[in-house]
């Protein structure tokens, strides 16, 4: 088996989160709102905003990092990062804006195969 491109590998792995994150709170419909501004839209219309960018690795497939929000926010206004910590302190826990600033600036180093396994279980997921 060929193995594949490291680049190709975390680009399959960034799509199949992004489907997750904007599906796995749509209700029936595919209808989800914007974390930020509360926006309804189908899923496929939303995205999957950061509160700590995607170029820190420690967080970028975090699951509590990583919320649905509308084009707007997400892109237009620089992903509301005050708004997005304030939803993250009231939906986990105080303080968690705080915990994923701290956890994204610790370096992470995934394998090829971690990457891999991490597309699988989401792959399960949705």
């Amino acid at each position: 088996m060929k193995k594949r491109k490291r680049s190709t590998i975390v680009k399959e792995l960034d799509k199949v989160f992004s489907l997750y994150i904007r599906q796995r709170h749509a209700n029936l419909d595919g209808f989800v709102d914007c974390i930020t501004c509360q926006t309804s839209r189908h899923w496929k219309k939303m995205q999957c905003g950061h509160f700590m960018s995607r170029s820190k690795y420690a967080t970028r497939w975090d699951d509590e990092n990583c919320q649905v929000q509308c084009d707007g926010c997400n892109r237009w206004k620089q992903g509301e990062q005050y708004k997005f910590s304030k939803w993250l302190d009231e939906n986990y826990h105080e303080g968690k804006a705080d915990e994923l600033v701290l956890k994204s600036n610790q370096t992470a180093k995934f394998t090829d195969y971690e990457l891999e396994e991490m597309i699988n279980h989401y792959k399960q997921l949705i």
